[in-house]
């Protein structure tokens, strides 16, 4: 199985070796805001801390972690310029696959002009995107989103994630990939499998990957594997469980 969005830096050494006895192989750690973003500097310490402190924590317990890299909504800082200048030597590293986590929180003028550049640039160097959709207001500032996305880069690059059954029908046609987050005060597994039941034929079961966003909030780095024994008990067949757990994150993020 592979978690396909984390935040690594948020969780405590032990999760990863309950993850890795689950059956957890990979993640996908992403950037965010851990903590008030004030200037470039903290921002590129995140980095640096996911890279070389998070990397380090999870191999000891035999979770291989990738990197996703970006300047999460809530981050933007005063000087964000020297970020973006700053990130696409960090998006060259073997170990980020993706930019993340990027996109809307109030859909203000400066969020939109942070992400419509970094689209350009993921664009530009032919790099996946992982893409936030946000707890409020989240239908609206999705629509706005999706307009950001189809306008400025390949959709067959990005992942809208965090997408739940206010938004499903948002996303019929959109080409690209949606994380399902399985979290709680989110969805849990049950929900997970009923938004999965009605959607996952009908638009594409190469588009979905299940993830477990697990953080400072409530959190269970288990989610993916629950989710996992929800789809078996409703009787689906191995080969989609695996795509959903495994196989889909693996060929979008070249894993």
């Amino acid at each position: 199985m592979i978690d396909a969005h984390i935040h690594a830096d948020c969780r405590p050494y032990e999760d990863f070796e309950i993850m890795t006895v689950a059956g957890i192989e990979s993640a996908l750690t992403l950037a965010h805001d851990p903590m008030r973003m004030s200037t470039s500097a903290v921002v590129l310490d995140h980095f640096h801390r996911i890279l070389e402190n998070d990397f380090r924590r999870a191999t000891s317990n035999g979770l291989t972690l990738k990197a996703a890299l970006g300047l999460h909504p809530r981050s933007i800082c005063s000087d964000y310029e020297l970020v973006l200048e700053k990130l696409p030597e960090f998006l060259d590293r073997d170990e980020v696959v993706a930019l993340g986590e990027v996109g809307l929180e109030s859909a203000s003028r400066l969020e939109k002009e942070v992400f419509k550049t970094q689209l350009l640039m993921a664009g530009e160097m032919g790099i996946k995107v992982a893409v936030h959709t946000p707890r409020s207001n989240k239908r609206e500032v999705t629509i706005e989103t999706l307009s950001i996305i189809n306008d400025n880069i390949n959709t067959g690059l990005v992942v809208v994630d965090h997408v739940d059954p206010s938004i499903i029908d948002l996303m019929e046609d959109f080409e690209g990939m949606m994380g399902i987050t399985v979290q709680p005060q989110k969805m849990t597994p049950q929900e997970a499998v009923e938004l999965l039941d009605g959607t996952f034929e009908e638009y594409g079961p190469e588009r979905f990957m299940l993830d477990s966003d697990m953080s400072s909030s409530p959190s269970d780095p288990l989610s993916v594997p629950k989710t996992v024994h929800q789809l078996k008990l409703a009787g689906w067949e191995n080969k989609k469980i695996k795509m959903l757990s495994h196989d889909n994150a693996v060929n979008f993020y070249n894993l």
